[in-house]
């Protein structure tokens, strides 16, 4: 039984092998699909593809079967039946899979078999084959340019003949081959050999073979790189210094390039035969170095080695031969003392030559009545407190290991005090974000003596004891520089361009920042202090971190307490010390709410802190006082103007209220009347001719008359003008013959002027007064009779001279039908007197005169 087994086991073996290989390689059970001419076309041929179904592999009634045939998943062709032909063009380059499906009555498909075509190009001929052999011991491998690629499995056969008809042969399947190692070693015993290379692309499109290559073992051997790079300085300076390597014994020819560390430029040497070492004697103190060597093993056959490992050395140090760039600032800090702060800048890496371990600095007075002040620092500043008396002069040197650099000296001067030497129009404007452009102009009548110019900069508020300084030399013929070298965004910098002439100095200065944004907080105001009319206030500066720039102008806002009116405010510009601004617009006894910002370039700060304040300053006197001369000053010029003044005049006249006249006094009980009871001639002086003479007159003179008392009726006189001076010749103008002079009626009312025989007596006569415009037969001018026993106020009292003037008769006769036209624009009624008028003939006395009220006339 179990041999039986066994024999079965030998004989189903076999036959499950023999079905799993048909399984696997019967891929198409249902037909087949076959491609002509080739799976394998170049490109831009056609190729024609069948499908096919086997007996019984097709829908239950062949009638409905339908072959359809599938290119990459696009249905390309569609037939009825058994067999289906198609042919395709324009196939692309690379693989396409070709599909062949079987449907009934369009419900599911069925795949029937499948075909991949190969579409690409022959092979092109490799170029610029070339070997190589690394080392005396390393092996052959050789590189090539393939050409294009043919989208097909291409076979590249490298093959390498020497002599005595030595043959190796090496290939690769690869289809990006380009190169291969034939794993031989050409001896070096036999270094003239011709040695002949060749590779061959093979596709199922073509091949293609490249040139033969022809070499020689010193041709395509390549040393390996120099191994065990080392340095030696001779009497430890860099001046010279010995470098050695190893290389291979063959080799020739050496090459070796060094550069400093912060450089990207190599300096090569070649040395031949130079047998592992070579005396470098170029190379610079305290500097750190990059060193690689390369070998050949020919002077012009082969190929140079790669490059060996880099060596890194530092050159040891040299004493220092260049000299500081010093530079100093001054500051007075009372009436005896001053500030002297030394700044100078590092020593190049070539002019140092070594670590700088300290410098020594030495300030002296010239005079000789200071002792001289020396020490030593690690910093680059340096600052001492001097006498403001003597000549400074300073010192400064740099020391290392090695040694110590020359002194540079300077004088320590005034760095402003040459006004003629002053660069003009000094400007700073940003360029950029991170430069600086400070131009200037060369100074007045100076320019051929200018033998330098230094432009300085520094931080507007710096932190610390000693302000960082910074600076650069311009020649006497440039006018502008750039500045970029530490320069911070949002941070204002002040800049003077100093303009040298031997130890004279003078300097023009200017304000800028790369980049600014608004103030963070406003000024804060600490006190507000009134003085001599005047308000000032004062404020603390903006601290340096939330200014952001530099401010450019202040601004103080006021208010009245509780008002809602818009804030007034001033505006002025920033500048470098003064923390107090005046302002002038306050009213006394008023609050006010102030506060203040501040501005850059890129906007206004929010607002400082609020103060209350309020101005206890009495009324500007002095303002009011030149305000008032002014306007009498104006009034005075007005009333020049003859026609104004007249007219005003009147105004004022007719303006003028009954109070404004004063009590007239009773003659008879004045002390005058009783020292002087006899007087012969009275003068009344007539101020002007009367209302309408006023109109015309300038400057009117007064009227003489003189009075004499009727004794009995009166009588007619001949009307006459009276005799007047020439300076009255204007008024003597207005009378004409027409004029008369009346005496007043016997029956006078009671309370009239009488005599001291008991007569009564018609005392005062009208003296009519012709205007300028008045014609020879036209009635006098309306006149006013006033009562007897009264006597007119300012303009019209009896003067006491009347004994002093000539007696004129002029007699006058009045018109009942004319009463006096007198127009009155004033609120209160109008009392003021006319002159009495008077008639010619006896004395009169004011003890003779009785007056009384109630008879006035208006």
């Amino acid at each position: 039984m179990a041999s039986t087994f066994g024999r079965c086991s030998l004989v189903l073996i076999p036959l499950t092998i023999w079905l799993l290989v048909k399984a696997s390689v019967d891929v198409c059970p249902r037909g087949d699909l076959t491609v002509r001419p080739f799976l394998v076309i170049p490109l831009g041929s056609s190729v024609n593809i069948s499908c096919s179904l086997k007996p019984k592999q097709g829908c239950s009634d062949p009638n409905f079967n339908q072959l359809i045939l599938y290119q990459a998943e696009h249905r390309i062709n569609t037939q009825r039946g058994h067999l289906l032909s198609s042919q395709v063009k324009g196939l692309p380059l690379g693989t396409t899979l070709f599909i062949c499906k079987l449907t009934c009555n369009r419900r599911e498909e069925r795949q029937v078999c499948g075909a991949e075509v190969f579409v690409g190009v022959t092979p092109e001929e490799p170029r610029s084959l070339s070997c190589m052999q690394s080392g005396k011991h390393g092996t052959v491998a050789c590189t090539w340019d393939r050409g294009r690629n043919t989208h097909l499995i291409t076979v590249y056969t490298l093959q390498l003949n020497g002599p005595r008809n030595l043959t190796w042969q090496k290939q690769c399947n690869n289809p990006n081959c380009d190169h291969m190692d034939l794993g031989i070693n050409l001896a070096s015993e036999a270094p003239e050999f011709n040695y002949t290379a060749k590779v061959t692309a093979t596709n199922k499109l073509g091949r293609a073979s490249s040139l033969p290559s022809t070499f020689t073992f010193s041709d395509i051997v390549r040393p390996l790189p120099p191994w065990d790079l080392s340095i030696q300085y001779v009497n430890g300076t860099a001046s010279k210094c010995l470098l050695q390597w190893r290389d291979e014994e063959m080799v020739q020819l050496n090459r070796l390039r060094y550069r400093p560390h912060h450089s990207r430029s190599w300096n090569m040497v070649n040395a031949t035969n130079a047998k592992g070492r070579y005396d470098l004697l170029d190379l610079k103190p305290f500097t750190g170095y990059e060193i690689q060597i390369s070998s050949k093993l020919h002077l012009y056959k082969g190929s140079w080695s790669n490059w060996s490992k880099t060596l890194q050395t530092q050159t040891p140090e040299e004493e220092p031969t260049g000299m500081l760039d010093v530079w100093y600032m001054k500051q007075d800090i009372d009436h005896k003392r001053q500030q002297i702060s030394l700044f100078w800048k590092n020593l190049s890496i070539s002019e140092a030559r070594g670590q700088i371990l300290h410098y020594e600095v030495t300030l002296q007075d010239e005079t000789g009545e200071e002792p001289p002040q020396e020490s030593t620092t690690k910093h680059t500043s340096w600052s001492t407190m001097v006498p403001r008396t003597g000549h400074w002069a300073a010192t400064v040197s740099a020391v290392n290991s090695k040694g110590i650099s020359l002194p540079t000296r300077i004088s320590i001067t005034d760095l402003c005090g040459v006004e003629w030497l002053a660069p003009r129009q000094v400007s700073a404007h940003s360029e950029g974000t991170d430069t600086i452009m400070v131009t200037w102009e060369a100074p007045d009548n100076a320019t051929s003596s200018v033998q330098e110019y230094v432009v300085e900069w520094q931080e507007l508020w710096p932190k610390g004891d000693i302000p960082t300084l910074d600076w650069l030399r311009s020649s006497p013929y440039n006018r502008s520089a750039g500045i970029s070298e530490s320069l911070k965004p949002f941070v204002c910098y002040k800049f003077r361009v100093h303009a040298q002439a031997g130890y004279q100095r003078g300097c023009g200065s200017s304000r800028a920042d790369i980049q600014s944004k608004a103030p963070r907080r406003g000024p804060h105001i600490h006190s507000i202090a009134e003085e001599k009319g005047h308000v000032f206030i004062s404020w603390d500066g903006i601290p340096a971190e939330d200014q952001m720039g530099c401010i450019l102008h202040y601004r103080i806002y006021w208010q009245e307490q509780d008002s809602r009116s818009q804030p007034h405010l001033q505006e002025f510009p920033y500048q470098d010390s003064p923390n107090s601004h005046p302002i002038d617009s306050l009213q006394p006894q008023v609050t006010y709410i102030l506060w203040m910002t501040a501005l850059t370039a890129a906007g206004e700060s929010p607002q400082g802190n609020k103060r209350e304040f309020r101005l206890q300053g009495k009324v500007r006197w002095i303002l009011l006082v030149a305000s008032g001369i002014c306007i009498a000053i104006l009034i005075a010029g007005i009333c020049s103007v003859r026609r104004f003044r007249q007219k005003a005049f009147v105004l004022l006249t007719t303006l003028r209220p009954q109070w404004w006249s004063r009590e007239i006094p009773d003659p008879a009980n004045s002390s005058w009347a009783k020292i002087h009871p006899t007087v012969e001639e009275t003068t009344l002086l007539q101020a002007t001719c009367l209302l309408t003479g006023w109109l015309t007159c300038e400057e009117p003179e007064p009227l003489v008359i003189n009075e004499v008392l009727s004794q009995a009726t009166s009588t007619h006189r001949h009307p006459q003008c009276p005799n007047l001076p020439e300076k009255r010749q204007e008024i003597q103008n207005h009378c004409t013959p027409e004029d008369r002079v009346y005496d007043a009626p016997s029956s006078a009312p009671s309370g009239g002027l009488t005599t001291e025989a008991g007569e009564l007596v018609e005392l005062y006569k009208m003296l009519g007064c012709r205007g300028p415009d008045s014609k020879p037969g036209d009635p006098p001018s309306p006149l006013t009779i006033l009562p007897v026993g009264y006597l007119p106020t300012q303009e019209g009292y009896l003067p006491s001279n009347i004994a002093d003037h000539p007696a004129q008769a002029a007699p006058t006769t009045d018109s009942p039908e004319q009463g006096p036209q007198h127009i009155s624009l004033s609120i209160f009624p109008s009392i003021s007197l006319h002159p009495l008028p008077l008639s010619y003939g006896e004395k009169l006395t004011l003890d003779q005169l009785k007056m009384r009220r109630d008879s006035l006339v208006l």
